[in-house]
């Protein structure tokens, strides 16, 4: 016959053990000073020997505070979004606060249903790595807790703070890298027509007006659909790409080496995000640099900042640099 599974303790089970109220068990494991080293060893002991753990959640129910962050990704696959949790997690645990990760699986409506259910357990707080979620769903969580995004939402609503790289600005760099190695057919490439895309899509055109360039854009649904745009574009002479960010450029490189085309002696790639991937692919992929552990370090200050008070809305941008490797090369070389 089965063993019936054994009751968790209780506090309640650890003041009995310790032959004190359930109040002092409950200000002991607090760590209140007003109670004496000899009852907080002797409650300590009786929760160790029952395997007592306190329930942080119930704990933050009662007290209005959980000391725990929410986070929302659109793709925890995406070497970016683990990038910036890595800042959101040392920010979150220098300041005491534990974190809870919600992924979307780049579904707007698990985004939306995550979202929910991260306000229901009570976090003192929302970061959204994703543009993906409905403005509406953003305000209505901001009602009951802070809400800050990372990235670009193509309209951000009241009471919203957001942190984001300079896209257009990042964009430009890469333009200004190609162009002073001699590059003249230069086309960006994009799989998204997200606002952060949109907005590096934006800077290159404009870059490549300025320095008296016809820009040439691809777009593509997605990266299996790639090789079918990007092949005419390859055969026509163009001989550098900028992608909207490293999981398109590394895309470009394998089907550049499909085509038989030597990277960079040939063409010339260019990534945005300078995410992990862009050093462990070979030729090791340059890509402009958004600072993402910064961005995540940046969306908790904003977050407590808001918890502690502030009313008016922020909109922080963080400025990109380009970090060249392998991917690129002087024209013709």
């Amino acid at each position: 016959m089965p063993h019936a599974p054994s009751r968790r303790p209780t506090i309640l089970d650890v003041a009995r053990a310790a032959g004190v109220s359930k109040s002092l068990v409950s200000l002991a494991l607090r760590g209140d000073a007003g109670v004496s080293e000899s009852t907080r060893a002797r409650i300590t002991a009786a929760a160790d020997q029952l395997g007592y753990r306190s329930n942080a959640l119930a704990r933050g129910l009662v007290q209005g505070r959980t000391m725990l962050l929410g986070v929302l990704l659109t793709d925890l696959a995406n070497p970016y979004h683990t990038d910036v949790v890595a800042g959101i997690e040392e920010a979150a645990g220098e300041a005491g606060f534990g974190v809870l990760l919600a992924h979307g699986r780049r579904d707007a409506k698990r985004l939306a249903s995550q979202l929910d259910t991260l306000v229901q357990l009570n976090v003192d707080g929302v970061i959204a790595v994703s543009s993906w979620v409905d403005p509406a769903d953003l305000q209505a969580a901001a009602r009951r807790t802070p809400v800050v995004v990372v990235g670009r939402p193509e309209r951000p609503p009241a009471g919203i703070d957001t942190v984001a790289n300079d896209d257009a600005a990042g964009a430009a760099l890469a333009m200004t890298h190609l162009v002073g190695l001699g590059h003249r057919e230069i086309a960006f490439v994009t799989t998204s027509r997200r606002p952060a895309a949109e907005g590096r899509r934006c800077g290159y055109e404009t870059a490549s007006h300025r320095a008296g360039l016809s820009p040439h854009t691809v777009a593509a649904e997605s990266v299996e659909e790639l090789p079918l745009r990007v092949a005419p574009l390859l055969r026509s002479g163009v001989s550098a790409l900028i992608a909207n960010n490293d999981l398109t450029a590394v895309a470009l490189l394998d089907i550049a080496h499909d085509l038989g085309l030597p990277v960079p002696e040939r063409l010339s790639v260019v990534g945005y995000d300078n995410s992990t991937l862009a050093a462990l692919v070979r030729p090791r992929l340059t890509s402009i640099d958004q600072p993402r552990p910064e961005l995540g370090r940046t969306a908790v200050r904003l977050l407590l900042q808001r918890s502690g008070g502030r009313t008016t809305d922020r909109h922080e941008v963080l400025n990109p640099r380009l970090v060249a490797r392998g991917s690129t090369g002087p024209y013709g070389r």
